[in-house]
């Protein structure tokens, strides 16, 4: 059976360093995703979304496992995409009017008719209030920024000025969404030791 480890084979996108900025270039790639609004500490939507992402997820992976492919990979990290209709709610902290996407990237292996499939069979076994929500599809962010950042969520401030002081001094401009991915389980962690890629693409 083959192994993949997809972080090691994805250094680049997915193992930035906290002492620099770096600029990498985000092919497209599969993802399973689902859209909502709220604050995530308390919106019971953003619960529910996390959770039927990594059901599915699972899932796909024993699928592939099994499958054809006899291919084992390990389940990607939660990535997520914020934004706000008024962007001084999103940069003064006003999270209940917060937007989101969160997101699992898949490898090449899991397509759109088998995470359908999976979706069914998950369905039929568990109770996820966002499992119907959930899409795959490609997505692509291009030229982008990215660094990682050591801590709690509520410290990225000075990190997320310094990436996009980095990419208005190289003559370029925010594009897109702020986009942060999670490496650490920050359920068992201590909180200053919890690691979050901050990315931004740029034009």
């Amino acid at each position: 059976m083959t192994k993949l480890d997809m972080k090691k084979q994805l250094t680049h996108l997915y193992g930035p360093s906290a002492n620099a900025v770096s600029v990498v270039d985000v092919p497209a790639m599969n993802y399973l995703a689902v859209d909502g609004r709220g604050d995530p500490n308390r919106a019971p939507e953003y619960a529910a979304a996390v959770e039927a992402l990594f059901s599915l997820s699972y899932a796909l992976k024993f699928a592939v496992k099994k499958g054809p492919h006899q291919v084992d990979y390990g389940v990607m990290p939660l990535e997520g995409l914020w934004w706000a209709e008024d962007m001084d709610a999103f940069s003064h902290g006003d999270r209940s009017a917060w937007q989101w996407t969160m997101m699992i990237m898949q490898p090449e292996m899991v397509t759109a008719e088998l995470a359908a499939e999976q979706t069914s069979i998950v369905g039929s076994k568990k109770v996820l209030p966002s499992l119907t929500a959930v899409r795959f599809e490609a997505f692509t962010e291009g030229p982008s920024a990215q660094i990682m950042h050591v801590g709690p969520f509520s410290a990225e401030g000075p990190t997320i000025e310094r990436l996009h002081r980095h990419i208005a001094d190289s003559g370029h401009t925010l594009r897109g969404k702020h986009h942060e991915i999670y490496l650490t389980d920050i359920r068992r962690a201590d909180p200053a030791k919890w690691r979050t890629i901050i990315r931004q693409p740029f034009a």
